[in-house]
């Protein structure tokens, strides 16, 4: 069967019209704040725009229909395409002059990553600012799963690219259309995006940052209008604390936020990955916060001073933020953890191996893939004394076939296999040993702040410039879970069938 081209370049028309509206939206922030780009964002803004409008109008006359393999290059290639045309705003601007710089900071920003080349955040023009934060908003839920909500003028099924997209093994529907899913998807993402700003705002923030954090924090991508990142309001505590809470919430699975507002509490009471997620929040905190108020040195973080608000206090605070941040690869900073004891450093490197749960903005393996791989290993332990029981693994009460366990060990595999070869590749250019794992963890899983010379206070600007490109390239794969990503690397993909 060939490709329907046509189709593909249509819908990625549509992602640019979709993105230079964006650049809009961040050209009337900057005519708002005055701050002299306003001109360059809109020049952006229109490129894309009428380059989006022309590249759909020519494949007006597509056919309807789309396949899997269609959707798997529609997402692949309609990221990079954002990614490319969201380049522009930096480059317009003057705040990235250099193209691969750009590229990196729009596919972190993309892939909600929130790794940064910027050496001095503050300074950067509001509109930008704005934007880069936007970048993160539109790839935290997908922009593939965005578009799908309005397929339906289309004339266009839009499963296989839902499938195609979706975080995670499996797709729960709340809808039997799956454009009507998208939807509900979207106004909890863009309600909840509300409310922490308005939170945010009333606990101190400007407007400004409040909007900005908010767009970072439901995405799990980590950008922040500050050098210091979320640090700078080290005495400011509620502030830390409403991040923290919305953190938790984006590493959710948002199908239960919808089963939430619905009002059924017994799905999520019931809910197995939300229980082992919550566990592991919960105990990992509380180890950390032990070994942060007897062995760290605070005078040596960037913790605030115990004085302020009590050592106890404050140890815990920052252990659960800097806990939440790994495990659900949002990527703020309150602290340097890479100082709080080397058993510390190790530990936090293992939980960016973790991830948030499955239907979630986090980047990562997913908790659901381990709570199944944990499963599995238990029963294999069962079918070794019982070789002719069948024992399947269970996951919320319901059977898991074997094609989705297998498919989940395939997964898990291959992300080791990849953050092997990542690192072996960062080596390649004289990056020592702990910062090479640590950018292969970080880029794969999507968290930002890495290891070594690229930790939570450090920022990617020394980075060279080949290596920039292999880093966001571990950024996508990883964003995209992998298998979307390197099956169009296949030559059996490219068979016509």
């Amino acid at each position: 069967m060939k490709l329907n081209y046509k189709i593909i370049f249509h819908f990625f028309g549509l992602l640019l019209l979709f993105n230079g509206g964006f650049m809009l939206l961040a050209t009337l922030m900057s005519l708002i704040y005055k701050d002299g780009v306003t001109l360059n964002l809109l020049v952006a803004g229109l490129i894309t725009v009428v380059s989006g409008i022309s590249m759909m109008y020519r494949t007006r006359d597509h056919q309807k229909q789309m396949n899997k393999r269609e959707g798997y290059l529609v997402v692949t290639f309609g990221w990079i395409i954002m990614a490319l045309s969201g380049t522009l705003p930096y480059i317009l601007t003057n705040a990235i002059p250099s193209f691969t710089h750009a590229f990196f900071e729009t596919m972190s920003g993309y892939t909600t990553t929130g790794a940064t080349i910027l050496n001095d955040i503050e300074i950067v023009p509001e509109g930008v600012l704005f934007w880069r934060s936007l970048t993160h908003w539109i790839g935290g839920m997908g922009i593939i799963v965005l578009a799908v909500a309005i397929l339906p003028l289309l004339g266009i099924g839009g499963m296989q690219i839902f499938a195609a997209e979706a975080p995670g093994p499996s797709t729960d529907k709340l809808h039997p259309r799956i454009t009507d899913t998208a939807k509900r998807l979207w106004l909890i993402y863009f309600t909840y995006t509300a409310v922490e700003t308005l939170l945010l705002t009333v606990a101190g923030m400007s407007f400004f940052d409040a909007i900005n954090h908010s767009l970072s924090t439901l995405s799990t991508g980590g950008f922040s209008t500050k050098n210091a990142s979320v640090a700078h309001w080290n005495d400011q505590p509620v502030i830390q604390y409403i991040i923290i809470v919305f953190m938790f919430l984006a590493g959710t699975n948002f199908v239960l936020s919808y089963f939430a507002f619905k009002g059924k509490v017994q799905k999520i009471i019931r809910d197995e990955e939300l229980k082992l997620y919550f566990k592991f929040i919960l105990t990992f905190t509380v180890f950390t916060a032990l070994i942060i108020y007897f062995k760290a040195d605070f005078s040596m973080s960037s913790i605030d001073h115990p004085m302020v608000w009590g050592r106890a206090e404050s140890s815990l605070r920052h252990a659960l933020f800097q806990v939440l941040t790994v495990v659900t690869t949002t990527g703020f900073i309150t602290a340097d953890y890479t100082m709080w004891t080397s058993f510390l450093v190790v530990f936090f490197f293992g939980l960016m191996f973790l991830g948030g749960s499955a239907g979630s903005t986090s980047g990562g393996v997913k908790v659901v893939r381990h709570l199944i791989m944990i499963k599995n290993g238990f029963l294999e332990f069962k079918r070794t004394l019982h070789p002719n029981a069948i024992l399947p693994v269970r996951y919320n009460t319901k059977s898991v076939s074997g094609e989705i366990v297998f498919n989940i060990l395939a997964f898990f595999i291959l992300y080791m296999l990849s953050f092997i070869i990542g690192a072996l590749v960062f080596s390649m250019f004289n990056i020592d040993f702990q910062s090479s794992v640590g950018l292969a963890a970080s880029s794969l899983g999507n968290i930002g702040p890495a290891l070594g010379n690229f930790g939570p206070v450090n920022n990617y600007a020394a980075l060279p410039q080949l290596a920039q490109w292999w880093c966001s390239f571990l950024m996508l794969i990883g964003r995209l879970e992998l298998f979307t990503v390197l099956i169009i690397l296949t030559p059996f993909f490219w068979r016509n069938r």
